[in-house]
């Protein structure tokens, strides 16, 4: 477990999976300038969590977890919590796509996949809610994703995930409430490095072919999920829980 940085003990404490790459780094960033001290986990890739580390300065803070495994899980909310205080705002973006045909998947496609997008949340939401309580309005994103809502070839395990945690959302809004607020953001198709690789986007046919298909005409900006990240976890989102917010451009409003 590798920590970098060292976060100043001023202002509310927020956790972020997934919080050094793409989208998770866009919530990362605007917590941090929404007056929040940021945790953000990470997998594997140290290169890249010291690299958000240096570009968005000392109130945050990389810490190494496998959110799939529930021991570093522990390990790691023992070191966060010991050291930087009790959690606020607590995001659940990590997510891990293994697209294949569903009669090819192996158990470990599965396992995999549902380990990271759902069990992950799991895990890190239960071991992080009792020190969440105690907070002025506490507040959990879980971040979703379209193909929740709408299936698609070759994403069964991811799809499965992300359907389950709109479920759990729900859940979670029910037994947590009225202590904890939970709702889960679902970017529609925001222009990544993954995305755009995904789907072929560099190719303008390809890019043009997607854009057609969004009543707003345009790829989404991590900046717009910051944005609604933004909504759900200040005053003005104090009365909105349990439910699902779709930032897509309009894509997925059927």
């Amino acid at each position: 477990m590798s920590d970098f940085g060292s976060v100043p003990m001023t202002g509310p404490l927020a956790v972020v999976s997934g919080g050094t790459r793409g989208i998770g780094r866009a919530l990362s960033e605007r917590l941090l300038k929404l007056g929040h001290r940021v945790v953000a986990l990470y997998h594997a890739n140290e290169e890249e969590a010291e690299a958000a580390r240096s570009a968005l300065g000392p109130g945050f803070t990389a810490l190494a977890c496998d959110v799939s495994a529930s021991a570093e899980v522990t390990a790691a909310v023992r070191t966060l919590t010991a050291n930087h205080g009790p959690v606020r705002v607590l995001v659940n973006n990590a997510g891990l796509n293994v697209d294949k045909p569903f009669l090819d998947l192996t158990d470990d496609d599965w396992h995999a996949v549902l380990g990271t997008n759902l069990t992950g949340a799991f895990l890190l939401t239960r071991a992080l809610v009792p020190h969440m309580r105690a907070q002025s309005d506490p507040v959990i994103v879980n971040i979703g994703a379209t193909t929740g809502i709408r299936p698609r070839v070759n994403g069964a395990n991811y799809c499965a995930s992300k359907a389950g945690l709109m479920q759990l959302t729900k859940c979670l809004a029910l037994e947590l409430a009225p202590d904890i607020r939970v709702n889960c953001l679902v970017p529609g198709m925001i222009e990544t490095e993954e995305l755009v690789t995904r789907f072929h986007l560099r190719d303008p046919v390809a890019r043009e072919r997607v854009i057609e298909e969004i009543p707003q005409r345009r790829l989404g900006h991590t900046d717009d999920i910051a944005a609604a990240l933004e909504f759900l976890v200040n005053s003005a989102g104090s009365y909105v829980n349990g439910q699902r917010l779709i930032v897509d451009g309009g894509q997925f409003m059927w």
